[in-house]
């Protein structure tokens, strides 16, 4: 079943709404401490750059095969330019990108140093986009779902997953009969109303459905109150160490994590959401996805840095993982 499953990624179109964002990295060794500072001195090796945000997404659906199309919004820099250079390397669909001049592009730069990061640094404008960005995003997105075997909206909170940008895809999605998967963020979860799957991990769903989270029955009670919120869209929950959680109307499935070492968590709900919205695109059982889901996020953590999963190395870590629940 999971490989025949596998086999209908290559292809498969995702329409991928939401933040964008570039990280940067800067690598180096560590050695003394500042005479300035209590501060460790990084003596710069090499730098690079990687899709953040919504563009990662689409880069992890790139990097399964499928054909993703990224409708989000950058600034008119020179971390906007180098964001959809990268993306148009990776064979990603930008003309749903919009450039606003009168925002930065979101970059955070992470200082990493013996594969331990040290430092990061954001640059970003939080507040949210201008009406007539909004309704450039909404026409793009809108006429962009007839295409997608599936839709996901990526929500970092930087003022692009608005309100009016999330209904209208949702809705359009809805009733064209097309999978949307939500990588929500923050506490009105009432815009999502309308999704088929979201994705928060445990703090998150927890505080947004204003729960304190102490036990496995706060986390269903958190499911079952923002379920409500967006009219029974299914939650799978992302709990760390501990695996995930999905809660649906035959009770709670739980999938343990994978056991991998852990260097870096950066961009595994990216790896979640790809997987998910490639699965769903195809009428897979969310099951099935939710364990192919999980595979993908132990490959992720195990890499330092912003990263996707190959195909290929989907397939292997999969053929050798052990029946899932």
């Amino acid at each position: 079943m999971i490989a025949s499953l596998l086999n209908t990624f290559p292809g498969t179109s995702v329409l991928a709404v939401g933040d964008a964002m570039l990280d940067e990295y800067v690598w180096g060794e560590v050695e003394r401490i500042s005479p300035e500072a209590p501060v460790p001195v990084v003596d710069v090796v090499r730098k690079t750059t990687s899709p953040g945000g919504v563009a990662n997404v689409a880069a992890g659906v790139a990097a399964l095969e499928g054909r993703p199309r990224v409708c989000a919004v950058v600034g008119d820099d020179d971390a906007g330019r180098i964001l959809l250079g990268r993306l148009e390397e990776l064979g990603v669909d930008v003309e749903g990108v919009v450039v606003d001049p009168s925002r930065p592009t979101t970059t955070k730069t992470r200082v990493i140093a013996h594969s331990q990061q040290v430092l990061r640094t954001d640059v970003e404008d939080r507040s949210p986009i201008e009406a007539a960005i909004e309704r450039r995003l909404v026409d793009f997105a809108s006429g962009a779902v007839s295409g997608a075997g599936a839709v996901l909206v990526s929500d970092y909170a930087k003022g692009v997953a608005s309100d009016g940008v999330v209904r209208a895809v949702i809705g359009e999605a809805r009733r064209q009969g097309k999978p949307v998967v939500v990588d929500p963020k923050g506490y009105d979860y009432a815009k999502y109303k309308g999704a088929t799957l979201l994705t928060p991990n445990a703090r998150d769903a927890a505080q947004a459905a204003a729960v304190q989270l102490r036990t496995y029955d706060d986390l269903a009670l958190a499911a079952s109150r923002l379920a409500d919120l967006t009219e029974g869209a299914l939650l799978l929950i992302t709990r760390g160490a501990e695996g995930m959680t999905l809660f649906d109307s035959d009770g709670p499935v739980d999938i343990a994590a994978e056991a991998r070492e852990v260097y870096d968590v950066t961009g595994a709900g990216d790896t979640v959401a790809a997987v998910l919205s490639m699965a769903l695109g195809n009428s897979a059982p969310l099951k099935e996805a939710m364990r192919i889901a999980n595979v993908a996020a132990g490959i992720t953590v195990g890499k330092v840095g912003t990263s996707t999963v190959a195909l290929d190395e989907l397939r292997r870590a999969l053929g050798s993982a052990p029946a899932g629940n």
